[in-house]
This record gives structure tokens, C-alpha cells and sequence, in this order.
């Protein structure tokens, strides 16, 4: 019987808003340790982390024993895929070189003989238009090698004060849901898969739609939610803390 295979999403590491779960950092390597040895796939999809930026040799020590269970993950015979998501797109090869860890902004993969589609979900809706304009910015090369010039700490309290001021903006963001069924419907039709599996939007649910089905593995911030697949079939989970 093949191994079940993992999905989650939006942990934000490295800030601890209003209501987040303590110690979910702790939370999160205990959930990963217990996949050694009994998955085949366990998918990231996008911001695992607040903030993500490489240097040429810098990488945050704050997160060294999830690095360290990452790998562990990967050396017992797991695929591990991280997606870029809207608060750590600015990944580089300390992941897929160091950890062993594949890195996307969008991939299909082959699952218990479906085809799955993982995405972070950010920008795709109709109503991001000036959410994808300013990526654009943050992803100009100029930009990207601009911010490399700042000292790692004073960089890291930038983007924190950056990622403050934006949460803040959008607690009274609407999530429309029928803007990102919409989209996985088509993109499951254009890519012929049979999952569009997202985050983003920090909601949990499964959606059968008209060319497949869709699902968003939550958060892990208030939440400790995941999906699972099992005979090439979808559930909702989520991880109970130890005593």
C-alpha cells in the first residue's frame, strides 16, 4: 500500500500574531518527526515562514531544528516540496542544496497515481490586481539586489514591520471563495489534473467542482490543520498538541 502523502500550509513563522497557538514552531517539527518513515510526499505550500530572505552566507537561526527535521524527513525516504508563497517568495538554494528540499512557485506532481497541483493561491483571484503590481516590484532584480545590501538584522526588522502593517490592513480583507474555486477549476482543466491543492486564503475545506477538486490545508497558526491523501483520495486533518 503506497504511503499516505501530507499538505500544509501558512505557518508564519517568526511572528506570533493575536490567538496563535504557542510554541506552534515546536508543533510543527513534532508533526514532521512523526512522518518519518510513513509518507511519500509532504508538500509546504507556501508561507511557512513571515519573512524569507537568503543571503550568500546568511540563513535565520531561529529555525534551526525545523531545518534540522526537514532534512531528517527527507533522509527517511520522504519528498519534501516547499512552495513560495507571498510572505517567503524570495527563496534560494539553501533549501533544495543544504535540506534536500524541492522548491516551487507552482508544480504537479504524480500522487497515488493522480496528477495534483499545488499552488499558494496568492494573486490569483480577480481582486488581487494591486497585490500582483506590487510583487512585481518586489521581484524586480534591482529590488531584490538592493534589499541584499542591508544588514540581515536591520532587513529582517524591516520585513517584520512591513509584514505588521500589511496584516493589519487586510484583518478586514472578505476572502471570496468563489474567486479561487473559480481559478482552480480552470487551472485543473488547462493542466488536466485531477487536485488543485492551495493555501493563502487561511481557510480549510474540500470543494468538488466541475473538472476535479480543490482543496486549501488552512493554517498552523491558530489552527493546526493539514490535508492528507490516502488511495488517491483527500481528508482534512489537524495535529493535536502533546501534553
Amino acid at each position: 500500500m503506497d504511503r499516505k502523502a501530507f499538505f500544509i500550509s501558512d505557518a508564519h513563522l517568526g511572528v506570533n500574531p493575536p490567538g496563535a497557538i504557542e510554541n506552534r514552531e515546536s508543533q510543527l517539527i513534532q508533526f514532521l518527526e512523526s512522518l518519518q518513515g510513513k509518507a511519500s510526499h509532504v508538500v509546504i505550500v507556501g508561507d511557512l515562514f513571515e519573512f524569507w530572505y537568503e543571503y550568500n552566507d546568511y540563513v535565520c537561526r531561529n529555525h534551526f531544528d525545523l531545518y534540522f527535521a526537514l532534512k531528517k524527513l527527507v533522509e527517511s525516504g520522504t519528498e519534501v516540496h516547499l512552495l513560495q508563497g507571498n510572505h517567503d517568495f524570495a527563496y534560494g538554494t539553501f533549501f533544495p542544496k543544504s535540506l534536500g528540499v524541492h522548491v516551487h512557485k507552482q508544480v504537479v506532481l504524480e500522487i497515488q497515481g493522480k496528477r495534483v497541483l499545488f499552488r499558494h493561491g496568492d494573486g490569483v483571484a480577480k481582486s488581487d490586481f494591486g497585490y500582483r503590481l506590487f510583487r512585481r516590484i518586489l521581484d524586480f532584480p534591482l529590488n531584490r539586489f538592493l534589499f541584499k545590501q542591508i544588514h540581515p538584522d536591520w532587513g529582517m526588522a524591516l520585513a517584520r514591520f512591513v509584514g505588521r502593517s500589511s496584516r493589519k490592513a487586510g484583518e478586514d480583507r472578505v476572502i471570496n471563495l468563489k474567486e479561487y474555486q473559480a481559478w482552480a477549476d480552470r487551472i485543473m482543466k488547462k493542466e488536466n489534473c485531477d487536485f488543485c491543492i492551495f493555501g493563502h486564503i487561511h481557510i480549510s475545506g474540500i470543494w468538488n467542482l466541475d473538472h476535479g477538486t480543490a482543496a486549501s490545508s488552512g493554517e498552523w497558526i491558530k489552527k493546526l490543520t493539514y490535508l492528507q491523501m490516502e488511495a488517491g483520495e483527500i481528508s482534512l486533518g489537524e495535529f493535536k498538541t502533546k501534553d
